[in-house]
Formats: C-alpha cells, structure tokens, sequence
C-alpha cells in the first residue's frame, strides 16, 4: 500500500506546501485513489509517477475549498488528455450542486462517465480491493474520515506442501482455492487440509479537518495508520485570538498513544510553520513525539510512503 501526499498545508498554499490531496495504491492494482482535491492538485500531479487515466475514485473530506478547488481543472484536464474511462467521486452533501452549476455555466462536456455519490455518516462502500465506511468528524462543516478496511487474502494454498505430496502447480490448484477436494492419485485431498491462514487486510483512517481525533473512538484502537490532520502546536493554538476547529500535535499525539495507533502521519500544516520562520514541521513532529511513541512522521509535498503487510510504515 502506497501514499503520496499532494499537498500538505492547511487553509492556502505556500512555497513549501500545496492545499490538501493525498493519493492511496494498493499491491498489485492498476488503478489510484484521490483523498481530497484541493487547488492545483493537477499540477501536483505532473509532478509524480501517478496518471490522470489511471484515477478511478475521489473521495473529499468535506466542502471547505483547501479541500476541493481542484477538482474542476481536474476534470477538464482529464478530458483534454482523453482518459475518458469513467470516474467516481464521493463526497458530502453539495458536490453535486457545486459540480453541475459550475460546469453548466461553462457549458462543459466532460465526455466521460462521472458518477457522484454524496454520502452520509455511517454508510459503507465496498470496492475491488477495499471497503471504506464513512466516519463522522467535529469541524465548522461536516467532517469526515474515510475508514478504509483492506480485503482480507484468504485462499493462499501452502504449495510446499503440495509439492511435497508430488503435486506441482496445475489446474487442482484452482479446485483447492475454491473450497473444493480433489483426487491425486487415489486420495482424496480436502481443500481446508491445504490452505495457509489468511492474510488480515490493512486498516487505514484518512481524515479530514477536525478538532477531536478521540471522536474516533475505537476505530483506532491498533490502527495500522492514521492520517490526521495537525494544523497548529498546542501554544500556538492556545495564544489564538480566535479558536478553529483544528487538532494541536499535543492532543493528537495524546489520542494515538492512548488507541495504540501503529503509524501516524501528520499533514494539514499552519503556513505559519515553514522553513523561514522560527515554527517549522520540526516543532509539530516534536510535540508529538513527546506524547506518543509509535512511528510518526509530518508530510511534506511529493512524500511517498509504503504500508507493508506487517504493518510497518516507511518513507521511500
């Protein structure tokens, strides 16, 4: 499993930093998944190994625009680039709306399947390699997280074992994985005899912006990796003339120790935090660090990361 953060900053853009995407791959799959579309996400995208062609779904987080801007060039572009297999998008309540007034207005023809889905808090989408349950979030707009719960692999045969027994590779292969016996040379070999324990799919949490990650209660308890927002540093916040409905990197960090996260990567940075200023990344990765003691990183654009099937999260 695969992600590439596409923009990493929380309100608008700066130097260092895009609005909020992020893109999910999974093993052995010829298609990609966009998280949130924020302004010039098509333009991040140039900029990696990922295709236009090979988007199958966007998924968006909620109806700020750091968060979905993007999405209109994103369309056209993949238009004029004449990937015209079709595209889902899933989104709160208002996409849709949003969607085909702007593109009646411009009299767009997209010339492609693009099917809208607006979902609401509790539903559970199933798709070839994943389902993805929609999880409710505290923010000034509804909120979501994307719970993505990876297919368990359950029909592994243990081929040593059969070749042990002098079966190579052949066609019973496929009986055996399907649950049915076989004859091989006058036994009777029962399918369950020869099947390794299943492999138990990764769970993955994508948020979006809110400002109490224990509102996701036991869905975190041993997650394999979180994605959350970390906009501010807890002093930072607290000297905030006016409060947003933002999570400091105290009470992230406070949250994933406690649920026993395996992994959690930080994004959604303040703009105030950057390489010339005296707050960078730096100091949202210490605060953390100083509450929980799992693997922790802060995103930066174009950071790629792989999830293995252990569970064990690192940068490429």
């Amino acid at each position: 499993m695969k992600l590439t953060f596409l923009g990493t900053s929380a309100g608008k853009p700066t130097k260092e930093r895009n609005v909020s995407a992020l893109a999910l791959e999974f093993d052995q799959d010829n298609k990609w998944y966009l998280f949130d579309c924020g302004e010039a996400t098509q333009h991040q995208i140039l900029h990696t190994r990922l295709s236009v062609g090979k988007l199958d779904t966007i998924f968006i987080t909620h109806l700020h625009g750091d968060h979905y801007y993007g999405l209109l060039g994103l369309l056209n572009s993949k238009k004029l680039d004449a990937a015209l297999n079709p595209l889902k998008i899933y989104a709160p309540k208002g996409i849709k709306k949003f969607l085909e007034c702007v593109m009646d207005i411009s009299e767009e023809h997209l010339g492609y399947e693009l099917n809208i889905i607006e979902f609401e808090s509790g539903e559970r989408f199933i798709f070839d390699k994943f389902s993805v349950e929609i999880l409710p979030l505290l923010h000034s707009v509804e909120s979501f997280a994307f719970y993505i719960k990876e297919n368990d692999i359950n029909n592994k045969l243990d081929v040593e074992k059969l070749k042990a027994l002098g079966l190579e590779p052949s066609p019973l292969y496929g009986k055996l994985k399907s649950g049915k016996s076989i004859i091989f040379e006058g036994k009777e070999l029962k399918s369950k005899t020869f099947m390794l324990e299943p492999i138990i799919g990764r769970r993955v949490i994508i948020a979006g912006d809110n400002s109490t990650p224990d509102i996701l209660g036991d869905y975190l308890i041993n997650l394999d990796l979180l994605v959350h927002e970390t906009t501010y540093t807890q002093e930072v916040y607290d000297n905030l003339s006016k409060k947003f409905l933002h999570t400091t990197a105290k009470n992230l960090g406070i949250v994933s120790q406690k649920q026993k996260v395996k992994n959690l990567i930080a994004t959604h940075i303040s703009p105030r935090y950057s390489k010339n200023s005296m707050l960078s990344a730096e100091t949202i990765q210490s605060e953390i660090e100083y509450y929980y003691k799992g693997n922790i990183f802060v995103a930066n654009d174009f950071d790629v990361y792989s999830l293995d099937r252990n569970g064990v999260l690192e940068k490429d």
